[in-house]
């Protein structure tokens, strides 16, 4: 028998455990036991099954003295009892017992020493362990030696949750008791909620701290200036910041302390689907390299050919690489604090324009709205784009409540006098649904955050959105002049103030649940409906 120990308890189960295997080991285990295939240029390829996304309405916060008016409870943080999680701990530890193969990685969440966390990671699948131990911060052999496991995540995929029993919706479960410090998941296989867990934590840790976490990819320019993009999935976070003229600092998850930007974590988790050399090549190269880890791409099992394009697994098909797998990757993935604040969003109805800059109070109001578009397979249940407001551009990894994070914002843009752009990487020239439309043109999106990075932009002629109130460049060298104003992209311009009138509604109301938590400035910075004449 082999002993785990799991917090304050130690599970004696019958299977081997590998402690920290390395990746040639875990890819030749996985593939020996039928969990993936070995493409012809080296990633594993793996299918997560039913779970081809995140399983948002069966994540759970144990609501207890720890929690109970620490977290933001609502639709987003749903509670849990302590008895519930009590009953679904014992079943998941005689579950995990029981296994014939277990796996376990001591990883950090997070780069900077005095704010990372230490956490364990056991799994029955060895794909999962090769998955969390690239998105994680792998420790040197020194700090392996001496390694305090502070968190636990027991990521079991064959379990089944029971709702009677366990207080869960389904049998699919995340579960997660801050107090006892364990995140318990079950009943999928999708990988991507084993770092998000962890993204969870820090999100839940940092703040106390005066550390603000954010869910952001990050790149530093050749003079050392920092830029973060916020985003949702799919706005463009993993590609717009692959740019092979900065350094890569993350793509994903960061926290912007009072001496750095730095990365959560020691990997990348990028969309494949219709990924092009072309416009893409520093991701599309990852595709060839042994150690990534490629979920939901079809494979030719013959010749172990991988089809990009081919969404009939799931649309949300991901990579998981290492972050030097990116040529100009930061070696220590982090980097000076940010002269550059970007917000993403993937506009659905083709309103907002490409670029805007923003106020210190439009960034704020604009973080807290976190307007975007879910894009198709992100999510269970999502099949086409459709508008959201996921405030702090993560609301389902933010536990507190959104104003501690949106105020560490705006102290963080005032006191080192950051510029904040607000780019749109969704669709112009009409709605998603409409037939013919297009998203922006990455080439044009590119040439607009060059611009802005590069300080050029600010020397444009500005005019002020008639509905939102943000300044929004005339003319840009090297872009279109007509993807400038997303009125004029339409045909039909007076659908167009229609659409624009009633997304303006929305922002306002949305952002009605925040007005007592801003001040009178962040209240200002909101959209006014302007019908053109």
């Amino acid at each position: 028998m082999t002993k785990v120990v799991i917090g304050s308890r130690t599970v004696e189960t019958q299977a081997d455990v590998a402690e920290n295997w390395g990746a040639a080991r875990l890819v030749e285990e996985a593939v020996r036991h039928g969990e993936g295939l070995l493409a012809k240029d080296g990633p594993l390829v793996v299918a997560t099954g039913q779970h081809t996304g995140r399983s948002a309405k069966d994540k759970f916060i144990v609501q207890d003295a720890e929690t109970a008016d620490t977290i933001w409870w609502g639709k987003t943080n749903v509670a849990m009892t302590p008895a519930h999680f009590a009953a679904l701990k014992e079943d998941f530890l005689a579950h995990l017992a029981s296994r014939d193969r277990l796996y376990r990685q001591q990883l950090f969440g997070g780069s900077q020493p005095e704010h990372r966390v230490g956490v364990q990671v056991v799994t029955e699948l060895a794909w999962h362990s090769q998955f969390i131990r690239t998105l994680l911060c792998r420790p040197t052999a020194a700090e392996l030696a001496v390694f305090d496991s502070e968190y636990t995540i027991i990521d079991l995929p064959s379990f089944r949750a029971d709702p009677a029993k366990h207080g869960t919706r389904s049998e699919t479960v995340v579960a997660v008791n801050f107090t006892e410090k364990l995140v318990l998941i079950g009943g999928t296989a999708y990988a991507g909620e084993m770092k998000k867990s962890v993204f969870g934590i820090l999100n839940y840790l940092l703040p106390v701290k005066g550390v603000m976490p954010m869910h952001c990819s990050a790149n530093i320019g050749p003079d050392g200036d920092t830029a973060v993009f916020f985003g949702l999935s799919g706005t463009g976070k993993t590609t717009l910041s692959a740019d092979a003229s900065r350094t890569l600092i993350g793509d994903d998850e960061h926290g912007w302390s009072d001496t750095a930007v730095f990365n959560f974590e020691g990997g990348c988790y990028a969309k494949m689907i219709r990924l092009s050399e072309e416009a893409e090549p520093e991701i599309y190269a990852t595709t060839r390299r042994f150690g990534t880890v490629l979920e939901n791409v079809v494979i030719d099992s013959e010749t172990r050919a991988l089809d990009l394009d081919d969404n009939s697994l799931a649309e949300n098909t991901r990579g998981a690489y290492p972050i030097d797998f990116i040529p100009n990757a930061s070696e220590k993935n982090m980097g000076p604090v940010p002269r550059t604040v970007i917000m993403l969003t993937a506009d659905a109805f083709g309103v907002l324009p490409p670029i805007a800059k923003l106020t210190p109070d439009q960034a704020m109001y604009h973080f807290l709205s976190g307007y975007t578009a879910k894009v198709a397979g992100t999510e269970i249940g999502v099949t086409e784009p459709e508008a959201t407001f996921s405030t702090c551009f993560g609301a389902p990894f933010m536990p507190r409540h959104p104003s501690v994070y949106g105020n560490l914002l705006k102290d963080r843009i005032a006191k080192g006098g950051v510029q904040c752009w607000l780019v749109n990487t969704g669709w112009t020239g009409g709605m998603a649904t409409m037939g013919g439309i297009k998203r922006m043109p990455i080439k044009a999106t590119r040439a607009l955050l060059n611009a802005a990075l590069d300080g050029s932009l600010n020397d444009a002629e500005f005019r002020k959105d008639p509905n939102f109130g943000f300044l929004v460049p005339v003319a840009v060298p090297g872009v279109d002049t007509a993807l400038l104003d997303p009125r004029e992209a339409w045909a039909d311009k007076a659908a167009y103030d229609r659409t624009a009138e009633a997304l303006v509604q929305q922002f306002i109301d949305n952002f009605a649940q925040f007005a007592d938590h801003v001040d009178e400035g962040v209240r200002q910075a909101a959209p006014q409906a302007a019908v053109a004449a």
